[in-house]
């Protein structure tokens, strides 16, 4: 009952609130629009109201209404636009702005520095390809192989140039397309088209469109002048690689054609008179033909000048190398520590050392050079080994070597004289027949060789031989074996000899630096002369086996042969199951690795540590040594895997393998293994240190991977695994210093006076040896033994435990003295 009482009550009070809400709302909104209608009519004065004006019978609902209705008419969405018309702030900013963008434009093409380079070398090859397509016309017969060869590298060579050039002129294409983008957008720049239209803004701004005028004809010329440089320089380099091509296509052809024909009989036999028909090219003279291959021959060393900067950047390493150690060993006044080692191919200035480095290096660092630069090369090389050779050779022998070098010399003077055909077959065959004699003189005759190595008879060998071959090919017509034979005999035996003081080199300067880094860090200077030699000759003969292959296969024309069927061989993919390798890639790993083991083997001759007991106290170097073969190993197993081209998952495999067999069988060895490691980054146990491991005493030799050396004191290397290091308890005497304390005992008959024995006398006789360390006092106790006799205890530190034996003996002999002296008897 309570709540419909209170209902009614309710909801009269409620409408009452809304009719004044209402009210209230109808008046501010009347109040609005009689302010608006007042704005727009200010002329006219509103007329008064009057009270009694106001109709009472008017109802309140239809005032209400009116005032809603007028109030929705007004309420209009143009109330909230706003109209922004440009301001010549604006336009200035505008026109600013597109000035700023014209100057960049001639920056950007600032940047295209390299098109006077690209239109400068596109000339250049433009030359050398004119050169060769002479050199390549069915009429010229003057080609060899290595001319063939030559002009198959220098057209790749220029292939991978002409791609350069027009990948960067692509780059620039792009870039000027995109400044061609943004000076065509300025033509839809609303502000600058009004600028244009209306009259009295050209006026306002007539000294900026005039410098606008001025900048758009500069960006304009640059922008056309570079577009038609870029369009004609991308049209000569698409020439050059079609014609590239084309010659690359026709240099095949003719090596196939001169490997083919090089057995069969080329030329008329030697003895047989000469036809009508090879007047022509007889009478023709071989200056032009020269003077081709001299130029092809700059334009190739011009392509390839990287190859001959890291040539001489070596040599030059070399030089400095061995003269840094000679300068070093001056430095200390200890040049004597070389004199018995005899050094004959170093010297405290290499230059000739250097030069005959780089001579025998240079194959390496150019495979397919041209013949001049191959023969400039050796010449140089066999000039300089004869002023070396000069001081180590017999009389007989020097006199043959000039004997050769003249012969060697007459090979490129009779190409260089251009004679004609059947006269050169003539002064070829003369020079290979004395050639033969010379070689079979020294061989079997009276002024044969004695004493010397195998490996220069076996040189001397190959000489008669293939000047032999060049001799019979020449007389039955096979011009071009002739020519490669006797090249090949020439140059196998003077790289052969070169190669000799090559490895001796190599050897010197090794040891120069073994010895110069036990100087600077006060090493004896004595080591296993041989045992560091034969390891060093190893190295320097492999490289130059390769070295004289390398030559002996280029001068025979068969390197790009061999190369090519190498390539193939290793290169050709495999597949074991569902894995798939090439032999290339499993040779390159086991190569890194095998050079990686090789370096981090024989790292530690360059800091003068030759595995002797010399340099065990440097525990800091052997130390560093330690991590660095690691590192090397590490970081060898890393590259041979990136390098062989073996994918992760397929060492995930592997790894998993390995997992297995670590469960089943490796434990030990992976124990080991991981021991190694934490023995060198803990280091509770380094090189040099005097150790007990259970029962064995001695000091640390070398701490492996797998395991490490104890050198015992009766000269024993006792080989423990590094797990058992780990898993023993380990008393390492000279872990944090080489100090121990060092006890001598004497028993003596009892003295009548106990001043007799001099205590203060012994404790300076313990202080003054140089072993004994300063800052601890010895202690001398005198204990009873029996009625007759007294035991006397010396107590003392020494500071270098690996002297202790030598300090103990010297001590107890001078007590002995003084206690002899002293009247006293020792039992």
């Amino acid at each position: 009952m309570a709540v419909r009482e209170c209902l009614p009550i309710f909801t009269a009070g409620m409408r009452k609130v809304l009719k004044h809400l209402l009210l209230a709302t109808g008046l501010l909104a009347l109040g609005h629009a009689y302010a608006q209608d007042t704005t727009k009519r200010p002329s006219a004065a509103p007329a008064p109201v009057r009270r009694d004006s106001v109709r009472p019978e008017r109802r309140k609902s239809d005032i209400y209404r009116e005032t809603f209705k007028r109030v929705h008419r007004k309420f209009d969405s143009t109330l909230f636009t706003s109209v922004n018309n440009p301001t010549t702030s604006d336009y200035a900013e505008d026109l600013e702005r597109v000035y700023e963008m014209l100057s960049r434009v001639p920056v950007v093409i600032e940047s295209f520095t390299k098109l006077s380079d690209i239109d400068a070398h596109l000339d250049l090859e433009d030359s050398a390809l004119n050169i060769l397509k002479g050199r390549l016309s069915q009429n010229d017969r003057s080609l060899n192989i290595r001319n063939l060869q030559m002009y198959n590298t220098l057209l790749d060579a220029l292939n991978a140039n002409v791609k350069d050039y027009t990948k960067t002129l692509n780059h620039y294409d792009t870039t000027l397309d995109g400044v061609r983008k943004s000076i065509s957008g300025l033509r839809k720049d609303t502000l600058m088209l009004q600028i244009f239209r209306d009259t009295a803004l050209k006026d306002t701004f007539r000294l900026q469109l005039q410098q606008l005028k001025d900048k758009w004809k500069q960006v304009d010329s640059l922008v056309s002048t570079n577009d038609q440089l870029i369009n004609a320089l991308k049209s000569e380099a698409s020439g050059h690689t079609i014609t590239i091509s084309d010659l690359l296509y026709r240099v095949d052809q003719a090596l196939k054609a001169v490997g083919s024909k090089a057995f069969g009989k080329e030329r008329r036999y030697l003895w047989e008179p000469r036809s009508s028909t090879g007047a022509g090219y007889s009478a023709r003279s071989m200056a032009a033909s020269v003077k081709d291959e001299q130029q092809l021959a700059r334009f190739y060393f011009a392509n390839n000048r990287n190859a001959r900067f890291w040539l001489l950047f070596t040599g030059l390493v070399f030089f400095g190398w061995v003269w840094f150690n000679f300068r070093s060993l001056k430095r200390k006044d200890r040049l004597q520590a070389v004199e018995n080692y005899q050094f004959a191919f170093i010297s405290p200035y290499p230059i000739a050392g250097s030069l005959v480095f780089i001579g025998c290096l240079a194959p390496l660092f150019d495979l397919h050079a041209p013949a001049i630069y191959i023969e400039s090369i050796e010449f140089l090389l066999i000039i300089v080994v004869t002023f070396i050779l000069k001081k180590h050779l017999s009389r007989p022998l020097f006199l043959g070597w000039c004997i050769f070098l003249i012969l060697f010399l007459l090979l490129p003077v009779i190409r260089i004289l251009g004679l004609p055909l059947f006269l050169q077959r003539w002064a070829e065959f003369i020079v290979d027949g004395v050639s033969l004699a010379f070689s079979l003189l020294y061989l079997f005759g009276k002024r044969r060789m004695t004493g010397q190595r195998r490996i220069i008879y076996a040189a001397a060998g190959l000489y008669a031989l293939f000047n032999l071959l060049a001799i019979v090919c020449n007389l039955f017509g096979r011009v071009s074996l002739s020519q490669i034979f006797g090249a090949t005999a020439v140059y196998a035996f003077a790289q052969t000899v070169s190669l000799a003081v090559f490895v001796k080199l190599v050897i010197e300067a090794f040891l120069l630096q073994i010895v110069a880094s036990r100087v600077r860090k006060g090493y004896p200077e004595t080591f296993d002369l041989a045992l560091v030699s034969k390891s060093i000759r190893r190295f320097a003969l492999l490289l130059a086996i390769i070295l004289w292959l390398i030559v002996f296969s280029t001068n025979l024309n068969l390197f790009d042969t061999l190369n090519d069927w190498l390539k193939d061989f290793f290169g050709a993919p495999r597949e074991i199951g569902s894995f798939s390798f090439t032999l290339g890639g499993l040779v390159l790993f086991l190569v890194i690795i095998w050079l990686a083991n090789f370096l981090q083997r024989f790292i530690a001759y360059f800091f003068g540590d030759t595995g002797d007991d010399a340099a065990m106290d440097d525990k800091g170097q052997r130390s560093r040594l330690l991590i660095t073969r690691l590192v090397l190993l590490v970081g060898g197993f890393l590259l041979a895997v990136a390098a062989s081209g073996l994918s992760v998952d397929r060492i995930t495999v592997i790894l998993g393998a390995l997992g297995v067999g670590v469960g089943l069988g490796l434990q030990n060895i992976v124990n080991n293994f991981v021991s190694g490691i934490i023995l060198i980054f803990d280091r509770p146990v380094r090189i040099g240190d005097t150790v007990e491991i259970g029962d064995k005493r001695g000091r640390v030799k070398e701490i492996g991977i797998r395991s490490s050396t104890l050198l015992t004191e009766e000269g024993a290397e006792v080989i423990i695994p590094n797990g058992d290091v780990l898993s023993n308890h380990v008393v390492n005497w000279t872990l944090s210093n080489n100090n121990v304390r060092i006890v001598i005992s004497f028993t003596i008959e009892k003295p009548k006076s106990p001043d007799a024995i001099g205590i203060d006398k012994i404790k300076e006789i313990v202080k003054h040896h140089p072993n004994v360390l300063d800052r601890r006092d010895p202690e001398v106790i005198v204990n009873t033994a029996s009625s007759k006799t007294e035991e006397i205890k010396v107590y003392f530190w020494i500071r270098d435990i690996t002297k202790t034996a030598y300090t103990t003996g010297e001590i107890k002999t001078s007590i002995y003295r003084h206690l002899d002296e002293n009247g006293i008897v020792v039992t």
